[in-house]
């Protein structure tokens, strides 16, 4: 296989920081250039600013790779970095949470009153036998209780697995067996969209399956939904708390005690546990939260939209705010329910200044129209960022003029749930802005762009992204599988971590991602990055969205097809028809003939999983007419019927 990736979007617009904005930056120029000098020392330093309860002599032990150790010999405890030192330090007063659930009821917890609530649930996780090391499944609702529930099981040493709320239950089932959990959390039920969805029940069906580990299940009271019940194993989340200690003392583990275990999203037959620790993982979480948001955390208040199920729910909702002592916002529900302006009524109601969220969600606001969120008071925003996937020029411009208002700085985020932590990012106060491009490794992090030999890709041309040395965040194996680790990730180049995209530098030396390896398409010999045919079509000012697959194609080998979404104000102008022919003549001339597209469909809704990805493969399994795989994973399971409907 050739891995150079062709590409011919160029990006010119650069957006500055303000000299305000600079003259307060949390993040200093000096960075760069310490992490150069003294890459472990940076990293030591920035452990230092975590509590430790034993100080650690070691950063990195690399003896044995891809198996990696960060600060091995030093101790800590996760919960009393992000919840006990601040209290301690008089910030006990300050909100950690700004609580809203969907139906509109509303909950503030100060520092102090979430430490009160994780100890009480640390003693309540004792008391029902979990231990050093035991797993604990959580499948909650976006509700206080899933951050307690984390924290309090970090507190005791264990090691929770969160599922996303979503999931069927096979894929709880498969996770839990997996896990070896010994306790389930959950709740009777949640709101989304305007509704009850149960799961309780959903978990009964997943341990009707088969989960002999599983001792209890503690069910927290949401939605007062009617629930089945099994004497002896089931629980009140509640009633149990009442009967447990209020004072609990943090103890210290070694930071390489295992933290959690994240099952990524749409694996397919047994599923794939990305295995954090602690020491490390909080290092980077930390570190990064605070630069790349330029968090200032007396003044700040801080909203990333993303499900506790997801590793962004867990770094930059859970783990790295709170250790940064950050007021938070915490939802419950979908973006356009009980209207579509949920969001931004949330954003004026608790002055939020920080806002982190996905491309998808974006565009999805861009397809309504400017005139929704222009209704509120969204002056005090002040950093938006992005994360998920390759964000479009066009979507970025859109994001920082209607939602920043033309003048605050929007950083695009790369990483993974392998990585821990943003591995790509401009830091506001710092980096002159390419509306597209994720910019330039975050400080202390070493990133290539490489041949399929692995051989360095030289001036502009596009490769496979690679990270060529270890980093405090990184995954520490599979869970229960060191073989599958090494082949998944190390195999390909032996001293590498292969992360599975394409990405070219610019002039600048500025990094450009080209979506996943799998989705670049060859098409008459030219290797074509659907990112960049997705961001022209997203470009043209009647589309609100686009995903882009290579279909086979007995001429060309590979054949660009297109799914777009159209504005609701384009929707009435002109035939589909029209606007089909349209876009394919508009990548023509912005790209070349070779990436026109051979069919714009254009469509009402796109797949997405429940955490906002483009589920490709089902598009791809459409363009070439075989029977769709797979949609189990997917936020709303009839969407793939609806779109057949529309193209057939």
């Amino acid at each position: 296989m050739n891995a150079q990736i062709d590409h011919n979007l160029e990006e010119i617009r650069r957006f500055r920081p303000s000299p305000e904005f600079a003259a307060q930056s949390v993040a200093q120029p000096g960075l760069y250039a310490d992490a150069a000098a003294d890459r472990l020392g940076f990293w030591a330093d920035r452990a230092r600013e975590l509590h430790w309860h034993k100080p650690f002599t070691k950063t990195l032990d690399w003896t044995n790779p891809p198996f990696a150790t960060w600060f091995e010999d030093g101790e800590l405890n996760v919960a009393y970095n992000c919840l006990d030192r601040h209290v301690l330090a008089g910030h006990g007063d300050r909100i950690a949470i700004h609580w809203e659930g969907e139906p509109g009821d509303s909950r503030d917890i100060s520092y102090a009153e979430l430490t009160a609530e994780v100890k009480r649930a640390a003693n309540l996780l004792t008391s029902l036998g979990i231990e050093v090391g035991d797993r604990v499944a959580i499948y909650l609702p976006m509700i206080p209780e899933a951050v307690i529930a984390m924290l309090a099981i970090a507190r005791i040493g264990a090691v929770h697995s969160v599922v996303f709320g979503g999931f069927s239950p096979d894929s709880l089932h498969s996770r839990i067996l997996d896990a070896e959990a010994k306790l389930v959390i959950t709740a009777d039920g949640g709101y989304r969209k305007g509704r009850v969805f149960g799961l309780k029940d959903t978990v009964d069906a997943a341990l009707g399956k088969g989960a002999p580990s599983v001792a209890h299940v503690l069910v927290v009271k949401r939605t007062g939904n009617d629930v089945a019940w099994e004497d002896g194993r089931d629980l009140w989340w509640g009633d149990e708390l009442a009967q447990v200690d209020a004072d609990h003392e943090a103890k210290a583990f070694p930071a390489e005690q295992p933290l959690f275990i994240l099952y990524t999203s749409g694996t397919t037959g047994k599923p794939k546990g990305i295995l954090h620790t602690s020491g490390g993982y909080l290092t980077q979480a930390a570190f990064t939260h605070r630069n790349v948001f330029d968090l200032h955390p007396a003044t700040d208040v801080y909203w990333c939209t993303a499900d506790v199920g997801w590793i962004t729910g867990h770094s930059y909702v859970v783990y790295g705010p709170l250790a940064n002592g950050a007021t938070q916002v915490l939802y419950e529900g979908t973006p356009d329910t009980p209207h579509p302006g949920r969001w931004w009524e949330i954003i004026e109601k608790y002055k939020v200044s920080i806002l982190y969220t996905a491309p998808t969600a974006i565009r999805s606001f861009m397809k309504m129209g400017r005139q929704i969120p222009q209704k509120y008071n969204l002056r005090s925003l002040r950093v938006l960022g992005s994360v998920g996937e390759p964000i479009n020029p066009e979507a970025w411009i859109w994001y920082r003029h209607v939602i920043g208002g033309g003048s605050i700085p929007v950083v695009d985020t790369w990483w993974q749930t392998e990585t821990g932590g943003i591995m790509i990012s401009a830091l506001p106060g710092i980096t002159d802005l390419k509306p597209g491009s994720a910019q330039i490794p975050v400080p202390g992090i070493s990133l290539d762009i490489v041949t399929d030999e692995g051989e360095p890709v030289s001036g502009t041309d596009g490769g496979l992204l690679v990270i060529t040395e270890p980093w405090p965040a990184m995954l520490r194996g599979i869970w229960g599988d060191p073989e599958r680790f090494k082949e998944t990730y190390w195999e390909k180049f032996g001293d590498k971590y292969f992360a599975g995209d394409g990405a070219r530098r610019d002039e600048d030396g500025d990094i450009w991602l080209l979506g996943r390896v799998d989705d670049v398409m060859n098409v008459s010999g030219h290797r074509l990055s659907t990112a960049e045919i997705e961001s022209s079509l997203v470009a043209h000012d009647m589309t609100a969205e686009a995903a882009v697959v290579g279909a086979a194609d007995e001429t060309t080998g590979q054949a660009v097809v297109a799914f777009v979404i159209l504005k609701e104000r384009q929707t009435i102008q002109m035939t589909n028809e029209e606007a089909s022919e349209q876009l394919r003549a508009h990548v023509a001339r912005q790209i070349g003939a070779i990436a026109r597209p051979r069919q714009v469909f254009i469509v009402n809704e796109l797949p997405k999983t429940r955490s906002g990805k483009i589920m490709r493969r089902l598009l791809r399994d459409l363009a070439e007419g075989r029977e769709i795989g797979d949609t189990t994973t997917l936020a709303d399971t009839a969407v793939m019927q609806s779109i057949t409907d529309q193209v057939r």
